[in-house]
């Protein structure tokens, strides 16, 4: 009996949109099946977002049939099958036994179904960047007749170029990113244990704003003083105190779809240093904004902002941003002098200026905007300030 599917997150015609523009670049490069294993690849073109990519899964994309057939762990085929726009049928979930099997794994439930399926002598394409050279050499090993084709990055320079029903989950994302900066604003007071207003912030994300909740929990870093010039690390065990300068960053997320934000609050006056550096900052967020049109490259966005940034005194050594949507990075385009990939409209960035100045100072702003016809659109609606306690 098939499974009932709870309601998709796009519309089946928009799911078979993108698989034909996978299906034109597997054409060109003479692959009959194509293997995706990248989690938010799998997602762009399937619906799927749970947790099971811990365990070898896959969406094989053929050239011969509308639906893709989804390879999961056995335990994981209703989530796929509630989740995906694909017929039950194809969900093919592969015995436990192949779990922490020495020998055999699930791309070997694959391989077989390939074989079985007639693509044995067949032009395959692997994500290689996505699974272990054992694997890739798997396929070669188990398919000695078949041709085996790196199929790169193709996936993630597809899902660049966003539709307008993508967008729109990136502005709800959005939303509830602001409301999770508006809650730190409520909850960041001297004395509050960390992990605490962690658990408020976390709550607005979650329960989002407009009957639209968070579906999930992306990247969440809150490094306080004395931790402000650290990038990437949780709350800890401490309390705020007055004085205490707190960099946020964090996402909202809708259904896979991620739009990022990142804030600087000061429990009392900012610091003449943190001050500085903001203006700094913001003046140099406006002039990379500005520079955002189709037909500019990422690097004149760079470019714009490290200018700006200069003539207040200040550096920044790490890139300005990176293309952003499906679970927070995608792998592509970056906003870093010298990157020339061409800016086109629906094109979504995080314009990321965190700047870690030295061990004892960092500061954090950024924005997630998409680019338009005639600029950027930033989707956050907050105020581009030091949030002052």
């Amino acid at each position: 009996m098939a499974m009932p599917k709870g309601p998709q997150v796009f519309p089946r015609t928009e799911y078979l949109r993108r698989l034909a523009a996978v299906k034109a670049e597997m054409k060109q490069r003479d692959i009959d099946v194509l293997m995706v294993t990248s989690p938010a690849n799998i997602t762009y073109l399937s619906g799927y977002t749970s947790k099971s990519s811990y365990v070898p899964q896959g969406l094989l994309v053929s050239q011969r049939e509308e639906e893709p057939t989804f390879f999961t762990r056995h335990m994981d085929g209703p989530a796929a099958m509630h989740q995906m726009f694909i017929d039950s049928g194809r969900v093919i979930g592969y015995p436990e036994s192949l779990i922490a099997n020495p020998d055999k794994d699930g791309f070997d439930a694959a391989i077989d179904f390939l074989q079985d399926t007639g693509f044995a002598n067949a032009g395959v394409g692997l994500e290689t960047k996505f699974v272990s050279a054992q694997t890739v050499e798997k396929f070669k090993a188990r398919m000695p007749k078949a041709t085996i084709v790196d199929f790169g990055t193709a996936v993630h320079w597809i899902r660049g170029v966003k539709s307008d029903l993508e967008i729109a989950l990136m502005r709800e994302a959005a939303a509830n990113a602001d409301a999770g900066m508006l809650r730190a604003k409520e909850v960041i007071r001297p004395g509050t244990k960390e992990a605490e207003a962690a658990a408020e912030i976390i709550g607005a994300l979650v329960r989002g704003v407009n009957g639209k909740p968070g579906t999930d929990l992306g990247g969440f870093f809150l490094c306080a003083s004395p931790r402000s010039a650290t990038a990437h690390i949780r709350w800890s065990e401490d309390v705020f105190r007055q004085g205490s300068q707190i960099n946020l960053e964090f996402g909202g997320v809708r259904h896979g779809y991620t739009s990022a934000l990142m804030r600087t609050f000061s429990i009392g006056k900012p610091s003449d240093q943190l001050r500085r550096v903001h203006e700094g900052e913001v003046a140099g967020l406006e002039a990379a904004l500005a520079a955002v049109k189709p037909g500019a490259v990422c690097g004149d966005v760079a470019a714009a902002f490290n200018t700006t940034l200069k003539k207040h005194g200040f550096e920044k050594t790490s890139r300005c941003g990176y293309a952003i949507g499906i679970d927070w990075t995608e792998p592509t385009a970056s906003l870093k002098e010298g990157d020339r990939t061409v800016l086109k409209p629906n094109m979504t960035f995080h314009l990321m200026l965190g700047n870690w100045i030295d061990e004892d100072f960092g500061y954090v702003i950024s924005e997630t905007f998409r680019v338009t016809e005639t600029g950027a659109e930033t989707f956050s609606k907050l105020p581009r300030e030091v949030f002052v306690l």
